[in-house]
């Protein structure tokens, strides 16, 4: 067995170095979030998509979402821009350097991230934003370091296409949610109080192709499970390198179908349905002979939400597995973890 570091303990994943099982896209469930978009739709039409999302959540770990609400205009408006950002020259790109933000925002070049502790960096770079609040935010000016404003680069058109993208995916995401909060038997709404003002952050990100032979410990991302709630992702069409631990503990291939996103249960819910739903480790290799370019969006609650075992996730024989702590502080510890402009004489010269 191999072990993967998570933010929530060791996991345990069956060892096949860099392969993964192909399967049929039938073995990988795909929701239909019809139900969940149409304020028309019945009560038990609603439950049954909390139903689908506990059978894949309990089952397999993670799921496909068709018929999602997403306009595909504002998905290809994005794909662009992260296109004509990351062909900028690298002195352009670095005017916005991650390390000159207050608030984790703007540009993540190639190995400055480590998802995986036990790895040497990552082989892709990013763009970050999240929730644009301003500068005199009565958060912000008490020091809840992840809200804030963005930072963006002098390019047209990159601005309005990722904004526009925030918002589709706020809306989705709280379907989402709507989607979890049935699957445990709570309120549609329960989650609806701690999302107003949401961790939620949009990154773009650039894969270039690893031809050969390639390290195990260097690749597009290593093993990790996500800290948030959540993960929306929507990977590049015909491009497969994202892959999955199964609840078998498999590495499995999750490749792109059309017109989906892929979800997957991070750190966050875990820690809530007290591992009922257990974080999704992944990893991504592109070995395409091709750029890769993906989108994924984590969504968490706001900074000051408690992240408690819940009511409905205890019993006599499954006890509450980990202690309370904020969604803020839970995130600044994982990324203190994860990026090397964090660590103490660790930070790269972003001049």
């Amino acid at each position: 067995m191999a072990v993967v570091q998570t933010g929530n303990g060791p996991r345990e994943l069956v060892a096949t170095g860099l392969a993964a099982r192909s399967l049929a896209f039938t073995d990988i469930p795909v929701i239909d979030f019809q139900a969940l978009v149409d304020p028309a739709a019945s009560a038990a039409e609603r439950m049954a998509v909390g139903d689908a999302v506990r059978d894949a959540c309990t089952r397999v770990g993670f799921f496909y979402v068709r018929n999602h609400g997403v306009d595909p205009a504002a998905i290809e408006a994005t794909y662009a821009a992260a296109r004509d950002f990351f062909a900028l020259p690298m002195d352009r790109k670095m005017q916005i350097h991650i390390r000159k933000s207050t608030n984790h925002r703007g540009y993540v070049p190639l190995l400055e991230e480590n998802t995986d502790p036990t790895a040497r960096g990552d082989v892709h770079e990013a763009f970050d934003m999240a929730l644009e609040v301003p500068a005199d935010d009565p958060d912000v000016l008490a020091g809840k370091s992840m809200y804030g404003p963005n930072v963006w680069p002098e390019l047209d058109g990159f601005r309005p296409a990722m904004e526009a993208y925030y918002a589709q995916m706020y809306g989705f995401g709280r379907r989402i949610f709507r989607g979890f909060a049935l699957a445990l038997g709570l309120p549609e709404d329960h989650f609806e109080p701690l999302i107003g003002k949401p961790m939620a952050q949009l990154r773009v990100l650039h894969y270039p192709s690893q031809d050969g032979p390639v390290d195990e410990s260097q690749i597009g991302i290593g093993a990790h499970s996500d800290y948030e709630c959540f993960t929306i992702l929507n990977q590049q069409a015909a491009i497969s390198a994202l892959q999955v631990v199964n609840g078998a503990g498999e590495w499995i291939e999750a490749p792109p179908i059309p017109g989906t996103f892929i979800v997957n249960v991070g750190d966050q819910m875990a820690r809530w349905t007290n591992d009922v739903f257990a974080s999704t480790v992944h990893r991504a290799i592109n070995r395409s002979g091709r750029e890769r370019y993906s989108i994924p969006f984590f969504f968490g609650p706001d900074y000051d939400t408690p992240i408690e075992v819940l009511e409905t996730c205890v019993t006599h024989a499954r006890p509450a597995r980990y202690p309370t702590v904020t969604s803020g502080a839970y995130i600044l510890s994982r990324f203190d973890e994860t990026f090397s402009y964090r660590k103490a004489g660790g930070e790269a010269d972003a001049g």
